[in-house]
């Protein structure tokens, strides 16, 4: 298992874009991949979970993956976030 804290700094937050950027990424893992926001754990690969998190900017989640590509789904999607999605 591979996991990390990121603080998401994009003004929209966790929303739709961003969310479907994020899950499509993800979904390119075949380790299980989940989000956790003040204990609320969803999974990492749906876009209404990610979604529901209500994750904003300045908000610290944690990234989780578990299987084979577990470090290199952490290393991208960490990269995903901490790129803050392309946004200025």
């Amino acid at each position: 298992m591979a996991e990390a804290l990121l603080e998401i700094k994009n003004k929209s937050g966790l929303h739709l874009r961003p969310a479907a950027e994020f899950v499509k990424k993800a979904n390119e893992f075949e380790a299980n991949i989940t989000l956790e926001r003040e204990g609320k754990v969803v999974n990492g690969k749906s876009i209404i979970h990610v979604q529901a998190l209500g994750v904003r900017q300045g908000m610290t989640i944690k990234l989780r993956a578990e299987g084979k590509d577990a470090q290199e789904a952490i290393a991208a999607l960490s990269g995903l976030v901490n790129s803050g999605f392309g946004e200025g």
